[in-house]
């Protein structure tokens, strides 16, 4: 074809010559950014859209998560084997970077060996370190052990405290041993435990976006009822363990999938979030 008879091609820009200052109308076909992100889920009914509202702490959200803990775990408690508030401190104590499962099978023999706080107080942290060895950590663990056990016998008449603040004051325990045993045993709601679990689905299910302990416990605090927070704690360790878990969660098989938009979902109805993720 001749040069001078080739048809103009359209602008790169969308502006054609002889139409400046003309509104091009828009294709009836073309969606627009509203309409992209609309999405309608499985049972019916308008799912919101990104540009709405969304609330991931909406006092209804928050109780539906709680009911569908109910559901999953209705008569959960915590997972280290224990006969005695002492029992469950040296438990706690060992379950640091340690599962539950490894802590029972420990703690039987120790607590037949060593049968009372003040059996413990008399040994030296060298002692008891071979028979806690499997939990890792265990010269840490025996020097918080020993320690503990001399200064609930020298300070606390051999039994172990009820408050938080005196709690604190033995050696090994920080806020998560002290809320795990003030609501465990003494049935004392003080605090939330905040585990890795606790951590990584409260940050899934987008109740919190911090990664500290303490700010975490903090945010769970104020949303969820000062009842609940020792269930909660241990439904949402349980949930950690069968469904939950940090590799390929069962997102198929969970109760709270409805609920949860987590950026790792391994299968979803409802439209994932980039700021839910562990």
């Amino acid at each position: 074809m001749p040069r001078g008879n080739m048809p103009r091609q359209p602008s790169r820009s969308g502006r054609q010559e002889g139409v400046r200052g003309k509104k091009l109308p828009l294709p009836k076909t073309s969606p627009t950014r509203a309409a992209r992100t609309k999405t309608v889920p499985a049972g019916g009914g308008a799912r919101p859209t990104r540009a709405s509202s969304y609330d991931s702490l909406a006092p209804e959200r928050v109780r539906q998560i709680l009911a569908g803990l109910d559901r999953l775990y209705p008569d959960v408690t915590c997972a280290l084997t224990h006969r005695s508030a002492w029992e469950l401190v040296v438990a706690t104590i060992l379950s640091a970077q340690c599962t539950d499962v490894r802590v029972n099978l420990v703690t039987p023999g120790l607590f037949e060996k060593y049968p009372t706080v003040q059996d413990f107080a008399a040994l030296e942290p060298e002692q008891l370190e071979p028979e806690i060895r499997s939990t890792g950590f265990f010269r840490n663990k025996s020097k918080s052990v020993v320690g503990a056990a001399r200064k609930i016998v020298s300070d606390f008449g051999g039994t172990v405290p009820q408050t938080m603040d005196e709690l604190l004051t033995l050696p090994g325990v920080a806020r998560k041993t002290a809320n795990v045993v003030l609501g465990t045993w003494f049935k004392k709601n003080e605090g939330v435990v905040v585990d890795t679990h606790v951590t990584r689905i409260s940050r899934r299910l987008e109740l919190t976006r911090h990664e500290d302990a303490q700010k975490i416990e903090q945010d769970l605090m104020a949303i969820v009822p000062r009842e609940r927070w020792t269930d909660f704690s241990h439904q949402i360790i349980w949930h950690g363990r069968k469904l939950c878990v940090a590799r390929g969660p069962k997102c198929a098989d969970c109760g709270l999938e409805k609920l949860c938009h987590a950026a790792d979902k391994t299968w979803s109805t409802v439209e994932i979030h980039k700021s839910a993720k562990p």
